[in-house]
């Protein structure tokens, strides 16, 4: 039997962990550690654990049954994670060893002896205790404590055991708290504890706890991170999602964006071979990276596919882009052919569309009929939608009328190509019997026309007044003489047919004309029984009378077209009855209600000066002697009609009174009084505002602005600036008002405030809040303005601002803010997009408008659009989206706030009660509290009260008849 040679013996460490058992121990001897030869590997055997002191020392002893070789040598090699310094040397036949002499705590760990000729194996567990307290070396320190494991994976905390004796090893939170919901985990001494499939959710620190001789012991912190790992491939996004042309010496620009779970993914770019100077910047940020791709001046050999790659461990996903380098630019016509000649009938509707393919978006498009540019009316509504690369554009000429025939041309072109569609649109009419003449002179006339031109058929018959065409037994006769009377391409062509009425007629008593065309016809009779012969006189009689009644019909025409074109005097509050979508339907006003609670006496009213007029109205102040009781004087203002007032305007008058006692009591709006709707003309009593309007006072007090966000000693001497003509009569301002002179005395009500006191930046804020919270209560109320504007808010005595509508008392024929559009004058630069060129008025329209006072209030008055008159160039701007720049006296809150106002998306500005509360935060505390104190007063009920000033009028007592004065409050001010 021989013996392995002694190189066979190899002892190699598998394992060699890196901890300590903490044992307090003075000498150890050394030992030795014996190790017989296992079986083999299919006769596996539990593998003996011994520990030894810190610092003692050991020795590992490998025998076997097998005689050695005679000459032949034995060595044994240790290996691991590292050299422990050991000797193996042979101590008898089929043996050897090796010896530590000093354990440390790197020497944990398992040691295993191979027999490397037959595989057979033997392995043991050495635990190495340390020398301090048994509580704090039961663990093996680490040098890192920062674990990373892939989620999905069993994930291993090393927390080694020193001691064997160490029991029920668990897992706890460094911070006690739970352990996450499912984890699952099991402890082993020799390895640590194993978490299994590890998610998410279970990154944290964590403690391995155990008990040794019945005291707790804890290992070292532990921080376990969880790398995700991602299910699918990258996901990708490029700046352009079609393909893309361009002309020669066009940049190209292209971004591609993707982000993963972990950083462990990369972006790569491909692109045409013959692409030149193409610039590739890559950036990433956390999990997320993007490359962007830049050309900047292409040419032909860049056309071509540009892909994105992005990579990760899951695999790869990509995504691609055409490049289409042109000469020039190009037009035309996309989709299928569209017919040139086009039929409709009259009294329908019909769409012309024409859809083009274009880079770049034509610079002019348009619709033209016979040669004449086509605006966009109710008549002929033209719609366009262009994105970079497509156009369509439909023209609708809605209900048509014969006259509509002839030829629609689209045209569309930029600097590099121009093109052109025409449509010959016919109106089909229905024929009808224009003139019936005879029989004269033997012989009768008939005249048709319609679109295609009739046919004239001849019936006669023997029954009287009866339609001969229906009968079985008529006669059809041929015409004699038929001729085209007057012929139209596009529409309605006249027809003229004579028939001979001869002998042969005698026995017959009716004679029918009847007139076809595609299975229509019309018809008139004859009634050739009589023969009658018209005086002399008749032609020219009748031609005078024609002639005549010609004459007078183009008089009352041209009277006609005078009165429509003069500008009707509208109502500008609408009160919204519901909405469906875009679509609101307002309220008759003329249908609201009126409370007779609200007459005054009118022999009990004094007037004085007038404060403001129009073409139709005026507003003048005035005395009214018992409006709380009957002792008390009050100062108002009376809103009346002139003499030349028309119907329409003593109606709007009466809408604009039901309006205002519709819309109640608010502090921030010109409140109704009173009224006089009987016994005489109507009038309409409300506060009395002392400082006028607010574009004026603003315009007044520029110059000595003082702006509190440069300091209180600081004042901006505002030079005089020359504004736009504006012919309208401002409201003056009463000779006593006496405005606040700044946030500590702003709403004070005291008799002694004078009007020659600054203004500053809280008093221009405070403007801004409160015309916010009267247009918030006007909304609450379902009640659209429509002509928001600083010069209809009105300031009364303790500078609270008003909101109110001039409207009869205005003559907007000559101020130049209204514009004539249409029939109508309008506040074109107040207005917003859909208001101007689609005619809807919306609360999103108001928060427009308030947009634009916000800039009147912070600067100073200035009017909107400074330098710029309402016109193309105008009404181009406004929809490429150009707003004004932030006025000089403005915070960048407000100038923010200006923007928002003026989203081009109706439904992405704010609400009024948003506009208030972004208001309300950059306002004093000073500020917000007299308001509040206000707010409350006006909003507090009682029949009695101590006598007190009012915010726009004085009354000794508060006692009245009047529905107001009965519920609103008065105001005590320090």
């Amino acid at each position: 039997m021989s013996t392995p040679p002694c190189s066979a013996l190899l002892y190699s460490i598998s394992t060699l962990l890196i901890t300590t058992l903490v044992q307090t121990v003075t000498s150890y001897p050394p030992h030795h550690l014996w190790s017989q030869s296992a079986p083999g590997p299919s006769s596996p055997q539990r593998a003996p654990t011994w520990w030894c002191p810190r610092g003692g020392g050991w020795s590992c002893v490998a025998m076997t049954t097998r005689t050695r070789p005679a000459g032949r040598g034995r060595a044994c090699v240790g290996s691991g994670t590292g050299r422990a310094g050991w000797r193996a040397r042979r101590r008898r036949a089929g043996a050897v060893y090796v010896r530590v002499a000093a354990a440390q705590p790197y020497h944990m760990g398992r040691y295993v002896c191979v027999n490397n000729s037959t595989r057979e194996h033997s392995s043991i567990y050495v635990y190495v205790r340390g020398k301090g307290a048994l509580e704090a070396d039961a663990f093996q320190r680490t040098m890192v404590n920062n674990i990373l494991v892939r989620s999905g994976e069993n994930g291993t905390i090393p927390c080694l055991v020193t001691d064997p004796a160490v029991s029920l090893l668990a897992l706890e939170t460094c911070d006690g708290q739970p352990l996450p919901p499912g984890m699952r985990y099991h402890g082993d001494r020799q390895h640590g504890v194993v978490i299994g499939k590890v998610r998410e959710e279970y990154e944290g620190c964590y403690v391995c706890v155990g008990r040794l001789d019945g005291a707790a012991v804890k290992s070292d912190r532990y921080t376990l991170d969880v790398r995700l790992v991602p299910a699918l491939p990258p996901a990708l996004l490029l700046s352009h999602r079609d393909n893309v042309i361009l002309r020669l010496g066009e940049t190209f620009d292209l971004s591609c964006s993707s982000s993963n779970v972990n950083a462990d993914f990369s972006l790569k770019w491909d692109f045409p071979p013959a692409a030149h100077t193409s610039h590739i910047l890559s950036g990433s940020r956390g999990y997320k990276r993007s490359t962007s791709l830049w050309i900047a001046a292409v040419n032909q050999s860049d056309s071509g596919t540009f892909r994105c790659h992005a990579y990760n461990e899951k695999g790869s996903a990509s995504t691609a882009v055409r490049l289409d380098v042109r000469d020039r630019g190009f037009i035309t016509m996309a989709g299928n052919p569209r017919p040139s000649v086009v039929h409709v009938k009259e009294g329908e509707s019909l769409s012309l569309r024409v859809e083009l393919e274009c880079y770049p978006v034509p610079n002019s498009l348009s619709w033209a009929y016979n040669h004449k540019l086509l605006r966009n009316t109710t008549e002929h509504v033209i719609t366009l939608h262009c994105n970079r690369y497509r156009c369509l554009t439909e023209l609708k000429l809605v209900r048509v009328h014969e006259t509509e025939g002839g030829i629609y041309t689209f045209l569309a072109n930029h600097e590099d190509a121009s093109i052109n569609q025409s449509f010959t649109v016919k109106v089909n009419s229905k024929p009808v019997i224009i003139s019936q003449v005879g029989p004269i002179d033997g012989q009768v006339r008939c005249v048709a026309a319609g679109y295609p031109p009739p046919k004239i058929s001849w019936y006669i018959c023997e029954l009287p007044h009866t339609r001969c065409s229906h009968l079985p037994n008529a006669s059809q006769w041929e015409a004699h003489e038929v001729a085209m009377v007057t012929h139209s391409a596009f529409g309605k062509s006249e027809v003229e047919s004579r028939l001979n009425v001869t002998r042969e007629f005698a026995q017959y008593h009716t004679l029918e004309c009847v007139a076809s065309s595609d299975q229509e016809e019309a018809f008139t009779l004859f009634s050739i029984s009589e023969r009658t012969v018209p005086h002399e006189l008749f032609r020219p009689l009748l031609t005078g009378m024609l002639a005549t009644g010609v004459v007078l019909s183009l008089i009352l025409v041209v009277l006609i077209y005078k009165y429509l074109q003069k500008p009707k005097f509208q109502i500008q509050w609408k009160v919204i009855d519901s909405i469906h979508g875009n679509n609101y339907i307002y309220i008759d006003p003329t249908q609201l209600p009126y409370d007779p609670k609200w007459e005054f006496p009118r022999q009990k009213l004094r007037f004085g000066n007038t404060l403001g007029s129009g073409a139709f109205g005026k507003v003048v102040i005035a005395t009214a002697y018992g409006l709380c009781s009957a002792d008390t004087v009050m100062t108002v203002a009376v809103k009346m009609l002139k003499p030349n007032a028309h119907s329409t305007e003593k109606e709007a008058l009466m809408s604009e009174l039901k309006v205002l006692s519709y819309l109640g009591n608010h502090v921030n709006i010109v409140n109704l009084l009173g009224a006089c709707t009987v016994g005489g003309p109507t009038l309409v009593i409300t506060e009395y505002c002392c400082y006028g309007d607010l574009l004026n006072f603003l315009r007044r007090k520029k110059e000595l602005f003082l702006n509190t966000q440069t300091g209180g000693n600081y004042y901006r001497n505002v030079h005089k600036q020359r504004e736009p003509a504006s012919d309208y009569m401002p409201m003056r301002p009463s000779e006593k008002e006496r405005p606040s002179e700044s946030v500590t005395r702003l709403f004070s009500l005291h008799p002694d405030d004078i009007d020659e006191l600054s203004i500053n930046a809280q008093d221009l804020l405070s403007f801004s809040y409160q015309v916010a919270k009267g247009m918030e209560y006007i909304t609450s109320k379902n009640c659209i303005h429509r002509d928001l504007a600083a010069r209809n808010i009105l300031l009364t005595r303790g500078r609270v601002a008003k909101i109110c509508d001039f409207g009869l008392a205005r003559d907007i024929t000559t101020d130049s803010n209204y514009v004539l559009r249409g029939n109508a004058r309008l506040p074109v630069k107040w207005m917003s997009p859909e208001s101007i060129f689609d005619y809807v008025y919306t609360y999103e329209s108001d928060v427009w408008s308030y947009g634009i006072l916000l800039w009147e209030i912070f600067s100073l008055g200035n009017s909107p659009y400074p330098g710029m008159q309402v016109g193309s160039a105008f009404y181009r701007m406004i929809q490429e989206g150009h707003r004004m720049t932030m006025p000089e006296f403005a915070p960048t809150e407000m100038y923010d706030m200006m923007l928002s106002c003026w989203n081009d998306d109706p439904l992405k500005r704010p609400s009024f009660q948003k506009l208030v509360e972004s208001t309300e935060m950059l306002l004093s505390e000073k500020t917000k509290n007299i308001y509040l104190r206000l707010s409350n007063a006006a909003l507090s009920h009682g029949p009695q009260r101590t006598p007190s000033r009012r915010l726009s009028s004085v009354c000794s007592t508060t006692a009245s008849t009047q529905p107001l004065l009965l519920s609103a409050t008065e105001v005590f001010m320090d």
